[in-house]
């Protein structure tokens, strides 16, 4: 526990009070000296209602009247400017909670919130050296050690530690957001990296690019810790890897399934729609029924994730597509659906045949067993056994841009439908850290039908996940671009440097309107540095964040500095493109 209090006893005020609103408070400066070293985002200290009671502020603004700036002649001359002595300098600071050095028989505490409204005239304090280390330890020290969450250091005081409460971090949602190159992964990483020092952590991590695949135990890379999985590519259906991952079509539900296949412009789209529907019914039925799973045919549904034979569901709408009746007259007429699913056929085929989609169409056949779901799902919904790290990377850099919505809504839906179905009693916390979060959960003005599919499955993680134990960790260099009803649902947020104005404007709406000023340092964060607020922390803070010790391969290019050092590779270019044409990277993971 800290063995030191803040006490201003032997040090002048910096001002006193001059005015108050509900959030913000106004400070008369008299010592003209001390404020020059007064910076946005230092803290004040004001007096509280007791001795011993300080309310504590974060400076937004520094302000000196333009007054001052008038030169002695000019201003005598002027009967209508300021005279030197009525020069005023103010300081702006918003109210963040409330510090006390003795608190009955306890030691010295601070939690968020005023408890007092600051009275006019009170003195007000610069928290500096061995004031700043003091306050600085009780917030270290206020959260209890196997919560705590270790991020970085904190930037007014590089000797104090910022640490989170990683319960309250993970348990209502959180968003790490930055423009690229700001220290996105590496932030990531490191949360990982905390979390793996864990007995029995559970971070299943959705890589768009591969670039976590550093994080893999394994690897080339002597750090690595993590799980890894991969969505099978092209390259990786005659002779799947370890570590590559099939999701079967029959994990999709109704919605899913058709926002792959159906044309909603074509004048057939409903009846296209409908008889799909009925068909896959009957042919999960006819699979239960051959599999004899009475319990789960009473109460299965379309939606339902079952087996069924997708050859002999073509060969049926095939059959409708080109089926004769006998009319009244009795003449053979055109049936019901003849001619009307030609179209919808042609495009389930072409997807069936198309290598790029094998990792939903051409799986194992091992994937069709009735328990292979059972087996993913204790794969990836486990913590640590047999030496098997808890944090899992899956791998999505080569599924197609046109389904990607689609797959990763499929894998994030059915890992969350497990958890939700599973006895209260039995669950264990789950987080799901959505890298590039802003390709596949956009504002749902601009989303298409395969992005709604997957905008319906997280929002609705976003406003129910806390209860079931499953949690969002949305990453995103486009704050502006993600759906505001994901990022609305989070209550911390690891915000590092943003440049554009939108995406400024998109954290700003998210944060409460008393943190708005200290958003707009976000322009000129440093690479690393990030603006840290929400439940999980006690004092919102500008933080320079730890490296990882395992790297992801998303470090920033060295232009200059490699075009004079180092010649390109022509067996590599080579590579590459025979890489391109076999539609896989030949990523192969080594014992």
């Amino acid at each position: 526990m800290p063995t030191t209090v803040m006490s201003f006893e032997s040090s002048e005020p910096i001002g006193r009070v001059m005015s108050v609103d509900t959030m913000r408070v106004f400070i008369h400066v008299d010592d003209h000296e001390l404020l020059k070293k007064v910076m946005v985002g230092n803290l004040i200290a004001i007096q509280g209602a007791t001795g011993h009671q300080f309310l504590i502020s974060i400076v937004e603004r520094v302000t000196r009247l333009p007054s001052d700036s008038l030169g002695v002649s000019e201003a005598s001359d002027d009967d209508t400017a300021p005279q030197p002595e009525e020069v005023q300098d103010t300081i702006r600071a918003v109210l963040v909670g409330t510090y006390r050095s003795k608190d009955g028989d306890a030691c010295p505490s601070f939690k968020r919130g005023a408890d007092s409204c600051p009275q006019i005239d009170q003195p007000c304090h610069l928290i500096q050296g061995v004031n700043l280390t003091a306050f600085m330890g009780v917030l270290s020290q206020d959260v209890p050690s196997e919560k705590a969450l270790r991020l970085g250091h904190f930037a007014i005081d590089p000797t104090a530690q910022a640490v989170a409460d990683g319960d309250r971090f993970f348990q209502r949602h959180a968003a790490i957001l930055g423009s690229t190159g700001s220290g996105k992964s590496y932030t990531v990483a490191s949360l990982l990296e905390r979390a793996n020092t864990l007995s029995h952590p559970n971070i299943i991590l959705l890589d768009m690019h591969g670039e976590y695949a550093s994080l893999a135990k394994g690897n080339d890379y002597p750090n690595g810790y993590a799980q890894y999985f991969k969505i099978a590519g092209p390259g990786d259906l005659a002779k799947p890897k370890p570590h590559s991952l099939f999701l079967p079509y029959w994990l999709l539900n109704r919605e899913e399934m058709l926002s792959m296949l159906l044309d909603r412009s074509d004048d057939n789209a409903p009846n296209q729609a409908m008889r799909f529907t009925s068909l896959v019914l009957e042919k999960k039925r006819e699979a239960l029924e051959r599999s004899k799973l009475d319990e789960v045919l009473a109460s299965f549904t379309v939606d339902s994730p079952v087996y069924y034979d997708l050859e002999a569901l073509v060969k049926s709408l095939r059959e409708d597509d080109q089926a004769m009746v006998v009319g009244s007259s009795g003449r053979d007429k055109q049936g019901q659906w003849h001619g009307k699913l030609t179209r919808f056929i042609s495009r389930l085929e072409a997807k069936i045949k198309d290598r790029r989609y094998g990792f939903l169409f051409q799986s194992p056949e091992a994937t069709s067993a009735y328990d292979w779901l059972q087996e993913i799902a204790v794969r990836f919904l486990s913590t640590t056994k047999d030496e098997q790290s808890g944090i899992k990377v899956v791998d999505f850099s080569e599924v197609p841009a046109d389904v990607l919505p689609t797959i990763i809504s499929v894998f994030a839906r059915v890992l969350y439908d497990v958890q939700f179905w599973m006895r209260s009693e039995s669950r264990t916390p789950v987080c799901l850290v959505c890298d590039e979060a802003h390709l596949y959960l956009p504002i749902r003005s601009d989303a298409d039908a395969a992005s709604k599919r997957a905008l319906d499955t997280f929002e609705r993680i976003a406003k129910e996940g806390r209860k079931y134990g499953f949690a969002l960790l949305v990453v995103s260099q486009r704050p502006s671009d993600v759906s505001k009803t994901i990022l609305s649902q989070c209550n911390n947020f690891i915000a590092l440097r943003l440049t554009n104005e939108q995406d400024q404007s998109a954290v700003k709406s998210v944060m409460p309107d008393s943190m708005a000023g200290i958003a707009d340092i976000l322009p000129l964060l440093d690479i690393g540095e990030a603006i840290v607020l929400g439940d999980s922390i006690l004092l919102p803070s500008r933080i320079k964040l730890d490296k990882p010790t395992a790297r992801p391969l998303s470090l920033t290019k060295n232009f200059w500095r490699e075009w004079t050092e180092k010649c390109s590779d022509s067996d590599a270019i080579r590579a590459a493109v025979e890489n391109l044409r076999r539609q896989s990277k030949g990523t192969e993971l080594k014992k």
